[in-house]
């Protein structure tokens, strides 16, 4: 599964119920859990106590802080990271007759997007080490009706997009950056998603940061950023916060055909604090992965996603892929997993093998069908103990032979 989907799945009991009964069972372990609390629960309650609800002040300061952290001249807050990679796709102008080369290893969110405009996806292979796209990749499929390019940085593992601009470059393609998973992670010590043309985020239960639902566009381009936000809310010229705001009565106009795109100042409210925990969250997730590669390390037959060497891993997601001669197939590893209490799921989807995508040509995906067949994703998350990491790791290693 890309980390686009999934919910977060219920809290862990509290640690006084788990240890009232010193003979039962472990508590199950969730394979996430979003790190919210008391201070997230106030500023939800203040917004709502301030009587403006909807996309607001609240909005607008979070879109400010977002873009700052990660090295962008604009924010548009949006409703979904979907919403937000189909406001890009606008922005470009992309329609019926162009193609958008995207990976198939992907929630299938991505390729959706692009037939939102009436666009052709076409679907591109990934390398192993990191389940993204590479020029390599992308060149192969690229035909004369090619017009841009979308590159997912999966999981959190960043996508060498300093390569990738450079090709599409090279080609004259555009190249969205679809960073659902991609708070928090770098590209050569810089924010995933500083100085691309268009990147795309989630704020879903999944994601290291969340607001519930949620999503945001950034950018450089100021003459994109006021489209995107006119067509976020219906097309209108102003705004609703900027019509409340005057003094004086404003008949707003509807210049193109918009939509309902937008997040509300209860969201933007948790995200704001979400955003000031963004490096403890990191710096602990980074820290659980780390533990989990040295625990599998002495593992056969499972080789743990990793950082790139052209970049650093929010870790949103911990995978593992299993090797041909592993002992068990995947799903039985999930089924041992799910006995012994302990939450994972199926690798990232491929999104070519979906029925909703069935009789869409595609040309041969081998490293894509591999992963979606022979990964899965393991548990992580920020209050995550290390006697949890240790189950998670003894039922794999008893799965292996050791």
């Amino acid at each position: 599964m890309s980390a686009h989907d999934a919910g977060a799945g219920p809290a862990a009991a509290p640690a006084h119920e788990a240890a009232a009964d010193p003979v039962a069972a472990p508590a199950r372990i969730p394979v996430m859990i979003p790190w919210l609390g008391e201070d997230e629960a106030r500023a939800a309650s203040d917004a709502v106590l301030s009587g403006w609800v909807a996309q607001g002040p609240r909005v607008a300061e979070f879109e400010r802080a977002f873009a700052e952290r990660v090295g962008a001249e604009h924010g548009i807050a949006v409703s979904s990271c979907t919403t937000a990679l189909h406001l890009s796709l606008i922005a470009l102008d992309l329609g019926p007759g162009d193609e958008v080369v995207v990976p198939s290893l992907s929630f299938i969110a991505t390729a959706n997007a692009v037939r939102y405009v009436g666009a052709q996806p076409v679907f591109a292979d990934v390398e192993e080490a990191t389940g993204n796209l590479t020029p390599a990749t992308v060149d192969a499929v690229v035909t004369p009706r090619t017009k841009a390019v979308i590159a997912v940085h999966q999981g959190g593992v960043p996508a060498d997009v300093h390569a990738l601009r450079a090709a599409c470059a090279d080609r004259g393609l555009a190249l969205v950056e679809d960073a659902a998973c991609g708070i928090g992670a770098t590209v050569g010590g810089k924010s995933v998603g500083q100085g691309a043309l268009l990147a795309a985020w989630s704020f879903h239960p999944r994601k290291v940061i969340t607001t519930g639902e949620g999503g945001m566009v950034t950018t450089d381009n100021a003459d994109w950023a006021e489209r995107l936000r006119r067509l976020r809310e219906h097309g209108m010229n102003v705004s609703a916060a900027q019509r409340h705001a005057s003094s004086k009565p404003i008949a707003e106009a509807y210049l193109e055909v918009g939509y309902n795109f937008r997040m509300t100042d209860i969201q933007a409210a948790v995200g704001l604090v979400q955003l000031g925990k963004l490096d403890e969250i990191v710096a602990r997730r980074r820290f659980l992965a780390a533990r989990y590669a040295q625990l599998l390390a002495g593992v056969p037959g499972l080789t743990p996603v990793r950082d790139p060497a052209h970049g650093e891993g929010n870790f949103q997601s911990y995978w593992v892929l299993l090797a041909e001669e592993f002992p068990v197939g995947r799903d039985e590893l999930l089924a041992a997993l799910a006995g012994a209490g302990i939450s994972a799921r199926r690798g990232i989807m491929a999104s070519h093998l979906e029925p909703a995508y069935a009789g869409h040509g595609a040309a041969a995906l081998p490293v894509t069908e591999r992963i979606t067949k022979d990964s899965l994703i393991l548990p992580l998350f920020h209050t995550m103990t290390e006697e949890q990491q240790d189950r998670v790791v003894a039922v794999l290693r008893e799965q292996a032979g050791g």
